[in-house]
């Protein structure tokens, strides 16, 4: 018992570094046992002695571990516990602060940790830092340290945060956890954190910070940016941060939208599975559950499609019995009363509606239960379209109404949407419906925003293309020649007498009726035949008194007035004529109807003044070509004017046409184009050499009409327009990857384009081009002959440059990396299983010998030569020989000495392949095949890196070259631990044998210690 109250320090060490040991216990013995001490220098002196075998050691050790906690809790236990100091508050203020001040031995550790985070082993530095973090957060929350020493620790750990090591780096941004002051807008802790998470080029110290750092507004801006982290588990912890620590309220709109939009389609599963489990479930709390709060919180009238996947979202985590009693405000119809319908109630049930459908057989029954049959269904939304106002100019300069009228039409949109969850298989609920759109086409107070949705539906109902034709056509030809009604007066008397005529005509036929029956049944077939003349000479008499009935009865005369020509009116109808286009078969070929809406509506609006009216009957006129090749043809001079000569929205439009006829039809189209009418778009003098060509036969395609439309697209790639730049781009990244076109010039035209510092704020660009570059490249060995051709014209670009050009800014050696792993024949989807095969490396190996031969002293030539060393060259014997030749007479024209250490490595490198190959071709041939080959390939390859043109696409941008090491959170100090190799699995007993010996002891070197001593 006395020996456990008083243990030795030795003694304690060693029993900390075993796990199955009460910490406790031995932090109470050792307290003990220094208590008792008069002169405590020695203790320390010893305790640190024996600390100081843990801090060398840099891996994270269990037997370490377990010392280093130890430590800590053995120097926090002096600090007072919380209640001791609660009972000391009546007391004297000079009594508590000597209760206050820091225990000598707490005092002495803090010393000596803050001597040695500035040690040289990054082991020391390490481990010094951790300690300080579990010093300060075993510490009791209302702890006090000295004002002296909270300074001195501040300012080490800020010193540390920025060490060469991750691992030192992590503690000590999580040792300055306590120090921070949210309030002070000058914190140094604070700013620290700030800077890490935005420049920290390690995962793991980002992380670290992230879980620590304290929320204010001036941190939160830089928690959201981590969300959009390159790395997945920074990203999940800090959607785990913002929805423990952020209340909804404290973010904006467009934060809460933005954080679920992109975090609902992350790439990665796991960030958001944390979003739906966590984000969502944490501000629903925050709101008592209400998910129409919810909805509102977000402003949904201007990101419903990111509400209704949020929606969704929660959707999928409730049991079905909780969707149900969820559901909107229905009524007995199984609908939102009128009065009753909000922006954010509508969504909800249009959402659960979807969501209920999209479960298919199993959701059908509770469909049911919120949403009323067709017919009905039709009704109530015919009902609530009537009720939109429709506002003149001077109530639309009322921003209340405005806003009042834009949030019908968006309730009505939900409304529509509604339609597609409808069951339509009866007859009677469809018909209803189909009448009820087509009434809403033909309303002109129909508002203009609902006509694109409310043909779609339309359309979705009738499945026949001839049918939705002549549907749109009659709704079309209604809008544009409405009827007008004009009374007459009705002279009553005349009707009276026309109704009783009609009456004794109808008594008289049926008695004669009944009289012909009775005649067939007495076989008195003489009278019969008297009778079956009188009953048509009745009935032509009936016919013709309904007719004067009909004719005098008609209140209204209906004239038909002239064409409406406004803009509202064309753009209506148009309108609907694109999404009929849109909504066919793109084999259904234009017939009479399409002809005469062509005529009549679409060619006389592309002349139109009012631009909206323009660019939808550019829409039309395109979309409509793609079903006519002859339409194509006819129509394709006056696209390209247009893409030429008309605002930017409507050439846009022009140019996606003309893009999409190129796609469908190819060159061809334009041999018969051109041989009718002339394009003339203009032409750059500097341009007309060396353009795109097309990949087809162009023996019957005019080369100056297809030189033509490209030298226009080429110049479009330089317009100050963002829009056009970018759909330019765009179309000829298709023209290229569908293999329309085959350009090595207009491929480094795109190339320069990505990397233009102009284009940087041009998202839209950028992942475009950044994705076509990797599908192009990797797609086949003619495409990466194309990309080895860009490669000399590209460089020589930016080299040329001009200093006030942004392409000065551009690094070339990412430019030139990006093209090596672009045309590296292991890049390919389908690889060539031929090895002796020439690669586009061997041709692209031998232009750039070329290019350093024609200028040794050119500065490019140091480029060159380190490029040589990155290419996978091929093992055909030809191709060797001459790059040796070349090789040979580089070393002795270039004086640069970095250059001709790279070419003299090169040259070794394939002088030895070739003796390699010969020793190996004399000696025995081997059994295998197969180890004969890879006995004989090139040593620079069995260093070769791995694949990297899947992902250097995406991430040559950045001026620097990413490094190939693994971040490692546990190992960062730069040595590279070898893969295991896949083993027979062992027994659960040689594991833990294993095990047992893998297990640093720190015994040994404190025994050895104590011996020499």
């Amino acid at each position: 018992m006395t020996a456990d109250s008083e243990i030795e320090l030795k003694e304690a060490f060693q029993r900390a570094q075993r796990g199955h040991n009460n910490k406790a216990k031995l932090v109470a013995s050792l307290k003990s046992r220094y208590n008792k001490l008069e002169d405590k220098t020695l203790f320390h002196e010893e305790f640190v002695h024996y600390l100081k075998y843990a801090m060398i050691v840099y891996k994270r050790e269990p037997a370490v571990e377990n010392v280093i906690e130890f430590v800590a809790k053995f120097a926090t236990s002096f600090q007072p516990p919380p209640n001791a100091e609660n009972e000391q508050q009546e007391e004297e203020e000079e009594e508590e602060e000597e209760d206050e001040d820091d225990h000598p031995f707490l005092s002495f550790i803090f010393n000596f940790l803050l001597e040695s985070h500035k040690a040289s082993s990054h082991a020391v530095r390490f481990r010094a830092c951790q300690l300080i973090n579990k010093l300060l957060g075993g510490m009791a929350e209302n702890a006090q340290i000295d004002d002296d020493l909270f300074d001195r620790i501040h300012q080490a750990m800020l010193v540390r945060v920025t060490d060469k090591f991750p691992n030192v780096r992590i503690q000590a941004a999580l040792a300055m956890t306590r120090l921070q002051q949210p309030k002070d807008p000058d914190c140094p802790t604070i700013n620290a954190y700030m800077l890490i998470l935005e420049n920290d080029s390690n995962a793991e110290v980002r992380r670290a910070v992230l879980s620590c750092i304290a929320m204010s507004p001036r941190t939160l801006p830089k928690v959201l940016k981590r969300t959009r982290d390159i790395k997945e588990n920074v990203r999940k912890l800090a959607y785990q941060v913002l929805s423990e620590k952020v209340h909804i309220k404290a973010l904006t709109i467009a934060q809460r939208v933005g954080l679920l939009q992109q975090g609902l389609h992350d790439t990665s599963e796991s960030v958001r599975d944390i979003v739906c489990s966590r984000l969502l479930p944490a501000w629903l709390l925050r709101l008592d559950g209400n998910v129409i709060e919810l909805l509102h919180r977000l402003d949904v009238e201007n990101c419903a499609e990111t509400a209704m996947e949020t929606l969704k979202a929660i959707f999928k985590t409730m049991p079905a019995e909780e969707l149900l009693q969820n559901r909107a405000q229905l009524d007995d119809r199984k609908v939102i009363p009128e009065d009753s319908l909000t922006c954010e109630n509508v969504l909800y049930w249009r959402s659960l509606c979807e969501f209920l459908k999209g479960k298919g057989d199993d959701g059908e029954e509770m469909l049911e239960q919120v949403l009323p049959d067709a017919a009905s269904y039709g009704d109530y939304l015919f009902g609530y379209l009537k009720a939109v106002p429709v506002l003149t100019e001077e109530q639309r300069a009322d921003f209340n109404q405005l806003e009042l009228v834009m949030t019908k039409e968006f309730i009505s949109q939900q409304l529509i949407h509604l339609i597609g969850c409808l069951d339509t298989n009866e007859e009677g609920g469809r018909k209803r419906v189909l009448v009820v759109l087509q009434e809403m086409l033909a309303l002109t107070q129909t508002p203009s925003s609902l006509v694109s949705l409310l043909t779609e539906k339309l359309l979705a109902l009738i499945p026949d293309d001839q049918r939705r034709i002549q549907t749109v056509a009659e709704i079309i030809s209604d809008v544009r020649e409405p009827i007008m009604e004009a009374s007459q007066p009705v002279d009553e008397n005349r009707s009276r007498r026309q109704q009783v005529q009609l009456a004794e005509v109808k008594v008289r036929l049926m008695e004669a009726k009944q009289d012909l029956e009775d005649c067939i049944a007495a076989q008195d077939f003489s009278r019969a035949a008297e009778l079956k003349d009188a009953i048509a000479g009745l009935e032509d008499q009936r016919n013709q008194v309904l007719q004067e009935i009909s004719e005098s009865s008609q209140p209204v005369d209906r004239e038909a007035l002239a064409e409406k020509n406004d803009p509202e009116t064309l753009l209506r109808c148009l309108t609907m004529c694109a999404e009929l286009l849109k909504q066919m078969n793109i084999k259904t070929r234009t017939g009479p109807t399409i002809s005469a809406l062509m005529s009549s509506l679409v060619l006389p609006s592309i002349a139109n003044a009012h631009p909206a009216v323009r660019n939808m009957a550019v829409v039309c006129l395109g979309t409509c070509t793609l079903h006519s090749k002859e339409l194509a043809k006819t129509h394709m001079v006056l696209l390209l004017q247009i893409a030429q000569l008309d605002e930017v929205k409507i050439r846009i439009s022009a140019l996606r046409a003309i893009i999409d006829l190129l796609l469908l039809f190819g060159f061809q189209l334009l041999s018969e184009t051109a041989s009718t009418q002339t394009v003339q778009p203009p032409l750059s003098p500097d341009r007309q050499e060396g353009e795109a060509t097309p990949a087809e036969d162009k023996g019957s395609i005019p080369e100056d009409t297809a030189q033509s439309i490209l030298v226009m697209l080429s110049e479009f790639l330089d317009s100050e327009m963002s829009d056009l730049r970018t759909e330019t781009a765009e179309g000829l990244a298709k023209l290229m990857y569908t293999g329309r076109i085959s350009s090595a010039k207009m491929l480094s035209r795109l190339v320069l384009l990505w990397y233009n510092p102009v284009t940087e704020d041009d998202v839209r660009l950028r992942h475009c081009l950044g994705v076509f570059f990797q599908l192009y490249a990797r797609e086949s060995r003619a495409h990466q002959e194309v990309v080895e051709e860009t490669f000399l014209p590209t460089i020589r670009t930016l080299l040329n440059a001009p200093a006030t050009s942004p392409l000065a800014e551009v690094d070339i050696n990412n430019v030139v990396e990006l093209l090596v792993e672009l045309t590296r024949p292991s890049g390919l989807i389908k690889p060539s299983a031929n090895t002796e095969e020439v690669c586009v490396h061997d041709y692209l190996a031998v232009r750039m010998c070329g290019e350093m031969l024609k200028d040794p002293t050119a500065p490019e030539v140091r480029l060159y030569a380190k490029t040589l060393s990155n290419l996978e060259l091929s093992r055909e014997e030809t191709v060797r020989d001459d790059l040796t030749t070349l090789l040979q007479q580089l070393v002795l024209v270039v004086k640069d000495r970095v250059c001709l250490r790279a070419l003299e490595k090169m040259l070794h490198q394939l002088v030895d392949s070739k003796e390699q190959a010969v020793v190996n071709a004399s000696a025995l041939q081997p059994l295998d095949v197969n180890a004969d080959e890879a006995a004989t390939e090139d040593p620079s390859k069995s260093t070769k890196r791995p694949k990297r043109g899947q992902r250097k696409a995406s991430t040559a941008k950045g001026g620097r070259r990413p490094s190939r090491k693994a971040e490692s959170s546990e190992e960062s100090d730069g040595e590279n631990v070898p893969e295991s190799v896949p083993v027979v699995r062992s027994s659960r007993r040689a594991k833990i044998a294993a095990l047992e010996k893998t297990k640093l002891d720190l015994n040994p070197l404190i025994n050895q210690e104590a011996n020499v001593s």
